[in-house]
């Protein structure tokens, strides 16, 4: 595994590499080495070098460094300069979409070098940068999604009746997740499952013009991002012109996802991301709160065979959901 080294002037490093675990997970043979007000350059680069020997493969190291010529990029290119043999390479400009991306080759690009790594990673940091309103954008930088982002749509309206594909809709993933699309969706997740779209699934939100409005804009470069009620999602996965769509489906709450499933939506698997804490609910986790109506429909999940997977970022060790159902329970009953 490629060992990768955030360097900064000041605490960006260490606050980037938090950042970084609370949207991907935390991650191995990864190090974040400052140079602080009263450090020198030979501080840095011992950090650096210490933080190399700890990596398991140190002959692949990719370091993301803040400025180029600053005292940090210099005492890497030094390293560099000293180990040319080596699988080594240095990205500057450093930002959040650079690690997440750094992180996501890393995981489903597994023969990737950090030389390799590093050509990749440049568009997307770039990418990174917009701004709100979208017109303040330079001319020629608003489109600037890598190729391998961009997923072939029919354009136009398609006959009804028409089959695409298979006939049937993918779910890449299922997630019930109070906070729908966030960065761990928007980032981790949806570079694990790769979907065509985004579709938030709830009759709540769909009326809600400004949180429909929110989350379009949060969308992946690439991948178009749709709210729409219960009821027209079980059409959707009826209809025969979705054949060619892979879908990553986002649940405001277990109750809508029951009764997706209930409607004919074929989910087998359901993740289960976070549940905002709110009256009448106990905390069962860091991130899931559940009240009783959630146990009862989490009961009536199970019986239908569905399958559960516990985890906030795909990196995650999977959680027993029903141990933690039964925990709400049993606190619940006591009240």
């Amino acid at each position: 595994m490629v060992g990768i080294i955030l360097a900064s002037h000041g605490g960006f490093a260490d606050g980037i590499f938090q950042s970084g675990s609370m949207i991907f997970g935390d991650q191995q043979n990864v190090k974040a080495c400052t140079l602080m007000p009263n450090e020198g350059p030979d501080d840095v680069r011992a950090k650096m070098q210490a933080a190399i020997n700890s990596f398991d493969d140190p002959d692949h190291v990719l370091f993301l460094i803040d400025l180029w010529s600053g005292t940090p990029f210099n005492q890497a290119n030094i390293l560099l300069g000293e180990n040319e043999d080596k699988d080594w390479a240095i990205v500057t400009g450093m930002n959040l979409p650079m690690v997440i991306e750094a992180y996501t080759a890393r995981m489903t690009m597994q023969d990737a070098s950090a030389k390799e790594i590093a050509t990749h990673i440049v568009g997307v940091a770039k990418d990174g940068v917009k701004t709100m309103p979208e017109d303040l954008m330079p001319a020629g930088a608003a489109d600037t999604a890598q190729p391998e982002q961009q997923h072939e749509q029919p354009t136009g309206a398609i006959p009804e009746g028409t089959v695409l594909g298979d006939g049937h809709i993918k779910i890449g993933l299922a997630r019930i997740d109070s906070r729908l699309l966030h960065g761990q969706v928007a980032t981790a997740w949806s570079k694990s499952v790769n979907p065509d779209r985004i579709i938030v699934v709830s009759d709540n939100v769909s009326h809600d013009e400004l949180r429909k409005t929110m989350i379009q804009q949060a969308a992946p470069a690439g991948i178009k991002a749709h709210v729409i009620p219960i009821k027209k999602m079980i059409e959707v996965a009826k209809d025969p012109r979705f054949g060619n769509t892979k879908a990553l489906l986002l649940f405001e709450t277990p109750e809508d996802a029951l009764k997706a499933i209930e409607g004919g939506v074929d989910i087998k698997t359901l993740n289960i991301g976070s549940m905002a804490h709110s009256e009448g609910k106990v905390a069962v986790n860091k991130v899931l709160s559940l009240n009783m109506e959630d146990v009862k429909t989490y009961d009536k999940l199970k019986e239908m065979g569905i399958q559960f997977d516990v985890r906030k970022v795909p990196g995650d060790n999977p959680e027993d959901m029903m141990s933690l159902v039964n925990k709400a329970r049993e606190e619940l009953e006591k009240k």
